[in-house]
């Protein structure tokens, strides 16, 4: 039987030569199952600490649903299929252009939101998405399969620490904008200029640290009985906002 199976590796000495061999980049998360043998947990450990990654320790049943009839030995990999851009790169890229935006993902992890976000950006022209390595969707099939072919055209890049690559965007001129509930009405954002829109976690919104980074927050408003969009209609709205800024209606 193949140790690979969609978005996962699984069984020890697939797994560990995985994390041996194949960048960062290429692995999403680590599952370990709870209460394998200590010497093989702290090599799995050794080598994503490695790497930067995390550990997520997981009961059997939880690998046996990643990889269904599959012998995974209390181990699974969850990798990526799709290449991730360079942030530097992308940067110096756009630097030129005029009205650069980029979409900053705080630990999106529907892989489902994630596709339709890459949709929505594609169709708004963003120059690129910047999510973080850890406690967030990657790139995978799911994500792809969502976004209609949006994952081949808008670039994704990862980062280890979304506060700091904050800093070093703003030192490059970029200014943040941030969702929140007493943000200013979105209607009146100026997106002119060098933008990275912030959306936070599904469930939490942007985390306190990173938020206390944003140049000015904004809140969609809202007449109904619920007080809340799903991430990724969030994004739609937001980042049609900027377009209609870039390519005012003429009269």
């Amino acid at each position: 039987m193949t140790s690979v199976k969609g978005d996962f590796v699984f069984g020890r000495h697939a797994g560990i030569d995985f994390l041996k061999n194949e960048s960062a980049d290429k692995i999403n998360k680590v599952f370990l199952q709870n209460g394998v043998q200590t010497e093989f947990a702290n090599q799995v450990y050794g080598l994503a600490k490695k790497k930067h990654l995390i550990v997520q320790e997981v009961p059997k049943n939880k690998l046996d649903k990643l990889v269904p009839d599959a012998n995974h030995q209390g181990l699974v990999l969850a990798i990526s299929s799709f290449e991730y851009a360079d942030l530097d790169d992308l940067v110096e890229k756009i630097a030129d252009k005029e009205n650069p935006f980029l979409l900053m993902l705080d630990s999106i992890e529907d892989p489902h939101n994630l596709g339709s976000i890459l949709r929505s950006a594609d169709a708004t022209g963003v120059d690129g998405i910047i999510i973080p390595k850890r406690r967030a969707s990657g790139l995978t099939s799911v994500v792809a399969k969502t976004s209609t072919g949006a994952i081949d055209h808008v670039p994704v890049c990862r980062v280890n620490n979304l506060v700091q690559t904050t800093k070093e965007l703003k030192k490059a001129g970029y200014w943040f904008f941030g969702t929140a509930m007493e943000g200013q009405d979105y209607r009146y954002w100026d997106t002119k200029g060098k933008c990275v829109l912030v959306i936070g976690n599904e469930g939490k919104g942007i985390s306190p640290l990173l938020l206390k980074q944003m140049d000015q927050t904004l809140t969609i408003p809202m007449v109904g009985h619920v007080q809340s969009l799903n991430a990724s209609v969030a994004t739609g709205v937001l980042l049609y906002q900027m377009l209609n800024n870039k390519m005012p209606l003429s009269k």
